[in-house]
């Protein structure tokens, strides 16, 4: 049986990334809520809604470039 380690590794960062982000969007949130109120929640899900912004255009710029060099190199 073939064990495939980069398949693994991609699985375990989806994961991680996963849970990081129930853990700051999920928990984060509900305990703004839970100390400060309604208006301070939504505020925090505004503020961590923005800053998720460019995070997510980095990680699609690297998909670009990621896909741009697999068809460069498919000879």
């Amino acid at each position: 049986m073939k064990r495939d380690l980069r398949k693994y590794a991609q699985q375990t960062n989806i994961r991680l990334g996963a849970g990081a982000f129930f853990l700051l969007f999920v928990i984060g949130i509900a305990l703004i809520y839970a100390i400060y109120g309604a208006g301070a929640a939504l505020m925090g899900l505004l503020c961590l809604a923005g800053a998720l912004v460019p995070v997510a255009l980095i990680f699609l710029s690297f998909a670009f470039l990621d896909w741009i060099q697999k068809r460069a190199n498919s000879d």
